[in-house]
């Protein structure tokens, strides 16, 4: 029986000696990522959805950090992409309209990128099939991590879920 490695497609990107490589690892490392990090690991893209426009997503910045660490952990190179945020609460006319342009959003920045596997930050109906459409395109190694439920709000006589767990006191 061989043992035969796949081969990576960020290895087109970060791999070998020529000029394009070492430009490519140039302009990542400028971001203080280390040298030793294009050492042939595996770069799993960390796909969010976060935005301050989408309540339903509005907590997903913080377990991207999360996702990252176990990435880290598992010895992979994590790199956090954004796409395309839906919340139906403040899209109009609907947010429904614009599921496949967020579908293209995530399919193009998977095949446009240097990642060998992605893991899609979700956290509503719109985002979910939108970001599961778009990987499944690409035919890449995927893992999807629902946000949860949406956070309660706060009102003056009372902290939010948010603020109480994170620290942080609600915007007035």
């Amino acid at each position: 029986m061989t043992d035969t490695k796949r081969k990576l497609r960020s290895e087109a990107w970060f791999g070998g000696e020529g000029k394009n490589a070492f430009m490519h690892r140039s302009w990542m490392k400028n971001q203080g990522i280390p040298a030793d990090a294009f050492d042939g690991r595996p770069v799993i893209g960390i796909c969010n959805t976060w935005s301050e426009l989408t309540p339903c997503n509005a907590h997903l910045r913080a377990l991207a950090d999360h996702v990252k660490r176990g990435v880290y952990e598992a010895g992979g190179l994590p790199l956090e992409f954004p796409v395309m945020s839906l919340g139906e609460s403040n899209m109009r006319p609907t947010a429904m309209l614009f599921r496949n342009l967020v579908s293209m959003d995530v399919e193009e920045s998977i095949r446009g990128n240097p990642i060998d596997g992605v893991i899609l930050l979700v956290g509503c109906d719109k985002t979910t099939p939108a970001l599961l459409m778009g990987a499944a395109s690409c035919n890449l190694p995927t893992i999807a991590v629902s946000g949860g439920p949406m956070l309660n709000a706060s009102s003056a006589d009372r902290i939010s879920a948010r603020a109480r767990t994170s620290g942080n006191s609600p915007r007035r």
